[in-house]
């Protein structure tokens, strides 16, 4: 193994045991990174490093668009938009046995479609769907579960934070990113709610039949939420028509949207300043995590991990599928202990030219491993919606908010494996905009 190998293992090593410490991933990263940079060649050569991958990032056009998607998001929450989507879902299937829990999955989806962040949809669905399951006897597992699962399509559904990321990274279309995630968000929708069938025929008491509503009530809730489908299909319209680009659409998103909560007047002067508020610091954390990636990925390239991994993958000679499977393996493991955004910015560097020698569709890698790693944000022991929801239900006991994800793991699990069966479920809406 030569020197450059080895300090580049070592700075994984001291990286991973930073996480540890409570820091910051993105500092973290940007640390170990410019260190590492400096033993290697010298302190001159990091400082400029340091300086230009700082500039490089934060004057990127595409990094735009992060605050836009985000802004769109928070937004659609201070204007009260999420309630209205939990509002139809319930009014549609909160009849049956586990409906709201159902109609829960189906508002996380919803709002998703608007949103992109995992931990803001958990939180908003949370903090309106909980205390309705409550109010009808619904059992702390399923309800809490439902939450905490369904909050995790956020990370899926178009416009996702992590696919931008991703898109950027591998400067693949986040415009056919956020395509390609459409039928995979609605499959893993549509095995959560089979989950939560199969879980309420043997646990019936955790998921009560609700209330029955009138087909007029049905309606005019489908019509209230009129406001997300026009957005929707504004921004993933714009996007798969080529009339505009992804950044442009995530201005006309947050901008429609905008205009809309103003006429209505459901967005008041400091739910506003709120709005912006909040973006201003998930768009900060997101973007610093970009330039900690960067700085990293220059000095794993410098050490020449990536691509020793690579001819070493190569050099088994392991069929394709082995070599995925192996990948899918790590992210499952590593999203258990980190943050879903970190690790995608921590490892794309090292598996992006593995897959890509070995001839995948890298849209459909990306989409499985947002899969993946959408297991990680509800096991323990970092789990970040379990303890979102956890902040919400505050007398819900930690164990057993992770016992209620179990079912909608297992979908998870079977939902990603559908996707590498049958790659083209994630790859035929992007080939359509070719």
């Amino acid at each position: 193994m030569s020197e450059f190998a080895l300090v580049g293992l070592i700075g994984i090593v001291v990286l991973v045991a930073i996480f540890f410490t409570g820091l910051y991933v993105a500092y973290a990263m940007a640390i170990v990174g410019f260190v590492g940079y400096a033993y290697l060649i010298n302190i001159p050569a990091a400082l400029t490093l340091l300086s230009r991958d700082m500039y490089s990032v934060f004057s990127s056009y595409s990094l735009a668009l992060v605050p836009l998607f985000i802004f769109m998001g928070f937004i659609a929450f201070y204007s009260g938009v999420s309630s209205k989507l939990y509002d139809m879902a319930d009014k549609f299937i909160g009849r049956v046995r586990g409906g709201l829990a159902m109609a829960t999955v189906v508002a996380c989806t919803a709002f998703g479609a608007i949103c992109g962040s995992t931990t803001a949809t958990a939180a908003t669905m949370g903090t309106i769907g909980l205390p309705e399951m409550k109010r009808f006897g619904y059992g702390d597992k399923l309800a809490t579960g439902a939450v905490a699962a369904g909050g995790g399509i956020g990370i899926l559904m178009p416009p996702s934070v992590i696919l931008i990321i991703y898109g950027i990274l591998t400067q693949i279309s986040i415009g056919k990113l956020f395509i390609a995630g459409i039928v995979p968000a609605l499959l893993i929708a549509g095995l959560f709610v089979l989950a939560i069938i199969i879980y309420c025929w043997f646990n019936p008491d955790q998921g009560p039949k609700g209330k029955t509503y009138p087909l007029r009530e049905m309606l005019f809730a489908l019509a209230e939420i009129w406001e997300t489908l026009l957005v929707f299909l504004l921004v993933m319209g714009g996007m798969f028509f080529g009339l505009f680009t992804p950044t442009k659409a995530g201005a006309v998103g947050s901008f429609s949207l905008l205009v809309i909560a103003l006429v209505q007047r459901k967005l008041t002067w400091k739910n506003f300043l709120n709005a912006i508020n909040d973006t201003l610091k998930t768009s900060c954390m997101v973007i610093m995590l970009v330039v900690g990636a960067t700085i990293f990925g220059h000095f794993l390239a410098l050490s020449q991990i990536p691509m020793n991994a690579a001819n070493m993958v190569a050099d088994l000679n392991w069929p394709g599928w082995a070599v995925v499977a192996v990948i899918c393996f790590i992210y499952l493991v590593g999203g258990c202990f980190i943050d879903a955004l970190a690790l995608i910015t921590l490892t794309i560097p090292i598996f992006y030219p593995i897959i890509s020698n070995l001839g995948y569709d890298l849209i459909w890698f990306g989409i499985i491993i947002v899969l993946i790693t959408q297991m990680g944000i509800i096991t323990p022991p970092v789990g970040v919606n379990v303890y979102i929801v956890k902040g919400i239900a505050q007398d819900v006991p930690l164990e057993k908010i992770f016992i209620g994800v179990i079912p909608f793991l297992l979908a998870l699990i079977l939902g990603t494996g559908i996707m590498i069966a049958f790659p083209d479920l994630a790859t035929f809406l992007p080939e359509l905009i070719d």
